[in-house]
């Protein structure tokens, strides 16, 4: 049998031997590499088990955070509604409170300006209720001579009415009217005096149709005024063919005033000069309505008593 080495030339077997070393490197070397591409791919998959386990853990954290987070601001609102709710209950009640002492405190000043307000003053006296002899309003003012008729007697009147009349007869002089007072307060017996006197001039009866007993008076309130204008030549007959009982008509009520004694009154004979003082509220009613102060029940006139001297 022959030698290998005789057979393979010399040359050829150095080829062989590195051909053979270089398989064998690179056989050891895919080993390698095969075992480390092994082991990153186990380390990978336990890398991306870990990163499931991670992912999964932190799923369920998130869930349970939202929901803690839900029913925490579920618990929150309720608790600010129910805060609210309380709230606006309280509210609630504190304005009943407030309407209740509003309420309270506007019949306090109801009955406040009631007990300052004489009770007399809105009475239907003309032949139906009486005022004694010791009758009198508890302030008279004293009329400027430019506002009277006649400067031969001092006229009073009650001192709340007196800016009321006062604003009238202005009001009428810038209109270009005149008008004066020819009589305002009278007392029980000055009234009666007077009575008298009518009575001797024209007659018991005659005296009767025009003239109140002392007692039944309008004047004796402090609140009355005859009113008269120039051209009468001092007397009251023939003033309401004047300018001023025009003007009075059309603008008295909203000064307060109204008259006492229209046509077919069933108290006294028409008298257009004799004007009384009840009240801007009152007055204003009446002159809407049409009526006369006679006309309404005194349970409806004692209503006004306590709007008797507000400006409106």
């Amino acid at each position: 049998m022959q030698n290998p080495s005789k057979i393979i030339p010399k040359g050829h077997r150095k080829i062989i031997i590195s051909t053979i070393a270089v398989a064998i490197i690179l056989i050891t070397s895919g080993w390698y590499i095969y075992s480390r591409l092994t082991s990153l791919s186990a380390n990978l998959n336990m890398l991306s088990n870990q990163l499931a386990t991670l992912e999964t853990r932190l799923s369920s954290t998130t869930a349970s955070l939202q929901n803690n987070i839900s029913q925490t601001s579920n618990n929150l609102n309720s608790a600010i509604n129910q805060q609210l709710q309380s709230s606006a209950a309280i509210a609630q009640q504190l304005g009943t409170y407030q309407q209740q002492v509003d309420t309270v405190s506007s019949t306090v000043g109801t009955l406040q300006k009631l007990s300052n307000t004489d009770p007399q003053l809105l009475q239907k006296y003309s032949k139906v209720f009486f005022l004694n002899e010791y009758y009198a309003p508890a302030k008279l003012a004293a009329i400027p001579g430019d506002y009277e008729y006649s400067e031969t007697k001092q006229l009073t009147l009650q001192a709340d009415v007196w800016p009321h009349l006062k604003a009238l007869i202005d009001a009428a002089k810038s209109s270009s009217v005149n008008i004066y007072v020819y009589s305002a307060y009278r007392s029980f017996n000055e009234q009666s005096a007077l009575k008298s006197d009518y009575k001797i001039t024209y007659g018991a009866g005659t005296a009767n149709s025009f003239s109140a007993d002392q007692g039944y008076s309008e004047h004796q309130l402090g609140t009355t005024v005859d009113l008269i204008t120039g051209g009468l030549g001092g007397v009251l007959d023939g003033f309401d063919g004047t300018k001023a009982y025009i003007w009075l008509q059309s603008n008295a009520w909203r000064y307060g005033f109204v008259l006492s004694y229209p046509k077919d009154n069933k108290f006294y004979v028409y008298e257009p000069w004799h004007w009384r003082f009840v009240g801007v509220k009152l007055a204003t009613d009446l002159h809407n309505q049409g009526k006369n102060f006679y006309d309404l029940d005194q349970r409806t006139i004692d209503a006004y008593l306590v709007n008797f001297f507000d400006p409106q």
